[in-house]
């Protein structure tokens, strides 16, 4: 299997072309090629692959197999993908999802992509939507219990579930003791991605984020896209933002015209190789 290793802003997957290449179990080859010790190393597998609907299709998994509805970082990867091996020359495209059809603006530099802007959608706020165990309406700094603590949580659905902390200090938050626990919460049926977050001032603000099924991840780009809308609707920012995520900065902006999301980032390629299909589900 030919794949290509590339990242966004740290958030790393393996992604193989789906025009050229058939993975008949996706789920195992993304446990095994995600390992960092018996794997390629990523935070999950993406495939490119023919639609019906748009230009591309993205199916995405995670470290642990299972598939995501969408991931911020990981689609701005294969819009550079797409046109950087020659599988497109536009720079308007279009991409479907698990969570709907998205819109990327691509920005050539040197004949190559090196930003990607997102349109990530209408965030989903409503209680069932998210989804959430409770009562209908929205989720605004309300009281959640997690194992015997009580936190101040904001929920936001870009395509996929997050919930938002503030707290004093991302950096020195406990994220991988408490993540967990998020994830696996009895409210969340789903489970959830959590990101911890301090807001610098109007128009910024830092954070650590563990997403479901691969664990703390050095940027998420769906949650960046979730803390913006929650920053703005607890009057924390504008809508307009710079989050700041372990792996480095992404430019938000929550549309009071049309309700989207638009993301803008970096894309960039790692290298390219050959899977034997060996790796971490022969290791006893």
């Amino acid at each position: 299997m030919k794949f290509t290793k590339m990242h966004g802003i740290g958030n790393d997957y393996i992604y193989v072309n789906g025009f050229e290449e058939q993975i008949d179990h996706p789920a195992e080859v993304a446990r095994a090629v995600s390992d960092r010790h018996f794997g390629i190393g990523a935070d999950g597998l993406i495939l490119i692959l023919p639609s019906t609907r748009a230009d591309f299709r993205m199916r995405m998994f995670n470290a642990d197999g299972s598939e995501a509805q969408m991931c911020g970082n990981g689609i701005r990867c294969l819009a550079k993908y797409v046109y950087d091996h020659g599988l497109t020359r536009q720079t308007m495209i279009q991409v479907e999802t698990l969570a709907g059809v998205l819109e990327l603006q691509l920005f050539p530099h040197g004949g190559v992509i090196d930003k990607v802007r997102v349109k990530m959608g209408a965030p989903r706020l409503e209680r069932a939507q998210i989804p959430m165990q409770g009562p209908a309406g929205q989720v605004l700094c309300e009281p959640l219990v997690v194992n015997g603590t009580t936190f101040e949580v904001t929920a936001v659905s870009m395509g996929n579930p997050h919930c938002i902390v503030f707290v004093d200090d991302p950096h020195t938050f406990d994220v991988t003791g408490w993540g967990p626990h998020f994830e696996h919460h009895v409210a969340f049926p789903e489970g959830v991605n959590t990101e911890f977050v301090r807001v610098l001032d109007a128009h910024t603000f830092t954070m650590r984020v563990w997403e479901r099924g691969s664990g703390e991840t050095l940027a998420c780009g769906t949650g960046a896209s979730a803390v913006a809308v929650a920053c703005h609707l607890t009057g924390r920012t504008g809508r307009r933002v710079t989050g700041h995520l372990l792996g480095g900065r992404l430019e938000l902006a929550w549309d009071e015209t049309d309700n989207q999301v638009y993301m803008t980032g970096p894309a960039a390629e790692v290298f390219h190789g050959e899977w034997s299909g060996k790796g971490a589900d022969n290791h006893d």
